[in-house]
Formats: C-alpha cells, sequence, structure tokens
C-alpha cells in the first residue's frame, strides 16, 4: 500500500559508487541473466553466522527508482540473505555471498516506519491481498512480520512511501520470490555502508 511522502527520498546503492540523490526519472533495466537459483538445494543462512560479502554487482551511478538489476551468472549455490539499507533506500540480494540482485524500494514513514532488524521470510503469498489496507494488492508478497511488515512488488516513484513495507519493482519482487525460501534472513539497517570482505551478523 502507497502513501504520499512530502520529503524527496535520496537512493543509493550498498557501494560507495552507487551512493547519490535519486533522480526524478524513473528508469528500468533490463535484468544481465535469467537464471534463477535452484530452492531446494539452497541452505538457510543461521542468525549467528556471519554473512561475508564476496561480490558487489558492477553497477555504474545511483539506483534509480524503478531501476533494477539482477546477475546470477555462474554464481554458487549458498544460502540466500537480503539486505535493506533504510538510509540508502537500496534492497540488494546475496547468494553464497554474492550480490546478485539490487533494486531502489519504497520504505515507510516516521508515522509508520520500517523496523530495523533481521527477520526470517515467515510467509510467501504470490498473489496477496492486504486484509489490513482496504484489500491493496500486494503482488509477490513474503512476510517479515506479524504485524504486516513485508517486502512485495509495487510502483516505485518519487514522492510515494509505504506503511512500512518495503515495496520494489513487480519484475524484480517476482525474481526475488522465486530465489527465497522461508526462513531465509532479510537485514534491515541504517546507514550501514558494506563492501567487499565486509560481514554482517544476525541479532
Amino acid at each position: 500500500m502507497l502513501a504520499a511522502s512530502p520529503d524527496k527520498p535520496q537512493p543509493a546503492s550498498l557501494s560507495e559508487a552507487r551512493v547519490a540523490a535519486a533522480k526524478a526519472d524513473p528508469a528500468t533495466v533490463a535484468p544481465a541473466s535469467e537464471a534463477l537459483a535452484a530452492q531446494a538445494a539452497t541452505p538457510v543462512a543461521k542468525a549467528d553466522e556471519p554473512f561475508v560479502i564476496k561480490r558487489i554487482l558492477p553497477i555504474d551511478g545511483p539506483i534509480k527508482y524503478g531501476e533494477w538489476h539482477w546477475d546470477d551468472t555462474d554464481v554458487p549455490d549458498g544460502p540466500i540473505v537480503v539486505t535493506v539499507d533504510l538510509d540508502a533506500r537500496v534492497l540488494s540480494v546475496f547468494r553464497n555471498g554474492y550480490e546478485i540482485g539490487a533494486t531502489a524500494v519504497l520504505l515507510g514513514t516516521e508515522d509508520k516506519p520500517t523496523p530495523l532488524g533481521v527477520f526470517p521470510i515467515t510467509q510467501k503469498d504470490k498473489d496477496h491481498v492486504s486484509n489490513i489496507y482496504t484489500g491493496a494488492p500486494m503482488p509477490y508478497m513474503q512476510r517479515l512480520t506479524d504485524d504486516g511488515i513485508t517486502l512485495h512488488g509495487s510502483k516505485v516513484e518519487l514522492g510515494y512511501a509505504s506503511h512500512g513495507c518495503i515495496g520494489m519493482p513487480e519484475p524484480f519482487a517476482a525474481k526475488l520470490f522465486r530465489t527465497t525460501k522461508l526462513g531465509d534472513k532479510v537485514y534491515i539497517t541504517r546507514g550501514k555502508q558494506v563492501g567487499m570482505g565486509d560481514s554482517l551478523v544476525g541479532a
């Protein structure tokens, strides 16, 4: 569910080279690869195990609203980890420490913020409809909290925000939905930029 936001957001990427102000023009970037992970053989990252970054996608410039990138070519199987930087307004997807996807996202407002923390995915519903916000469609929904915070597909445009959910372009949301499984971890941080060799440890 979207809500008008009075503030101009400032999306940037996980790596310092991508940090910049958001552009008003959304641009969709075609994925570099259509290959998807085989979910059945993919282990789940444990909360007490370090997650070490081995590769970041080579993305030039800031990630604009509506833009997304995906490339899992030759990436080995391994745990799937999703990171969201609230300051950068960027979601990244990692398999076995290799970044395979990145996109600018919509987040909550001061009144209805997106929470910080490490959250396992507890429910998945491709055609979910909200029972909180008057039947709003939430395609490719992945639930993080019992009070309604989810990942889901959305129109991602400048000047809009969510009620705490993490909204992303629907084609990207579909890829993420097919890549993750129940129990995979989503790290939500504020201003924590991570790069090659850095690690995160779940709470």
